[in-house]
């Protein structure tokens, strides 16, 4: 076992950069002390002799750390994004300087973690410990509990939602989730002319392998050779056409979209592609790991 007193200071000369990474996985000042806190507790009950990277070694800590906490969060159904601008959490951190704590606070806005709320927790740590902190896919995986591949998978996919919602306005969302409902509700109506109306002219409907074998080969017809794939505007009304009437309106990953529920359990989901105005592609997805890595919610 180190010193102690050795294993403090050497846990003081990474307790800024530990605290960045504690900040941007919670964005909560408070929890960020509190994660940082029991990385220290953690770090003075290991035996860190084989230990050649301590900071390498202590981020992966923090990390599990702070996974538990967005987990407890999340039991909780508690978001809480800090009371204070990022400038004010991250200021006065000792061993950074001014202009270090001005990149800090910038590259951690209040956009960003709003954003950054939505993810799962799993992707929430795989974005932020390899994106804004080069951490290795390898040395992650154990932290989320998912292979190299897995969590690779999930910092690409929370990169394409905080790449998505860092630029969308207030405004389009709610306009994709108007055309989104106005397209359910002329589905269950079987009114064609509106749902032609809706689509964009290359509209295109893809269902995985999940779903196909669920029934949408025959309750949405698709052709009998087990294409998953259908294209063009008339083509993708007729398939919708009065039907998706047990589909709600739902926001999936932070974006509109419908799910198909069997007593409060997904079923299966329709990720919806909103371009201009008009459907552009619909994914019909029923595997089961998938929907469980998406963020649902029933919005009528």
């Amino acid at each position: 076992m180190a010193d102690q007193a050795w294993l403090a200071e050497r846990f003081e000369e990474h307790r800024a950069h530990l605290r960045a990474v504690a900040y941007r996985v919670l964005g909560s000042a408070s929890e960020a002390d509190d994660a940082v806190q029991e990385s220290w507790i953690r770090l003075s009950r290991a035996d860190t002799s084989d230990v050649e990277n301590l900071r390498g070694w202590l981020t992966t800590v923090v990390g599990r750390v702070c996974l538990d906490m967005l987990r407890s969060r999340d039991s909780r159904r508690e978001t809480p994004i800090s009371e204070h601008a990022p400038e004010q959490a991250l200021s006065h951190v000792d061993g950074v300087d001014p202009e270090h704590e001005a990149v800090l606070a910038d590259s951690v806005g209040l956009a960003m973690l709003v954003v950054l709320e939505t993810l799962t927790p799993a992707e929430r740590i795989a974005f932020v410990l390899h994106d804004m902190f080069a951490v290795s896919f390898d040395e992650i995986a154990p932290i989320v509990g998912r292979s190299p591949a897995a969590t690779r998978q999930l910092a690409s996919r929370a990169r394409r939602r905080v790449r998505g919602g860092s630029t969308e306005r207030p405004a389009d969302a709610n306009r994709k989730r108007e055309v989104v409902a106005a397209f359910l509700a002329a589905s269950r109506e079987g009114r064609f002319d509106a749902l032609l109306a809706l689509l964009d002219p290359e509209a295109v409907v893809r269902a995985d392998g999940a779903a196909m074998e669920l029934g949408a080969s025959a309750y949405f017809g698709f052709r009998e050779d087990g294409t998953s794939e259908v294209r063009g505007a008339r083509a993708v009304a007729n398939m919708f056409s009065g039907r998706a009437r047990a589909a709600q309106l739902a926001i999936i990953d932070g974006a509109p979209g419908a799910v198909w529920a069997v007593a409060g359990r997904p079923r299966a989901v329709f990720r919806f592609t909103v371009h201009g105005g008009r459907v552009a592609a619909i994914e019909l997805v029923a595997d089961q790991d998938s929907i469980g890595h998406m963020v649902l919610e029933v919005a009528e």
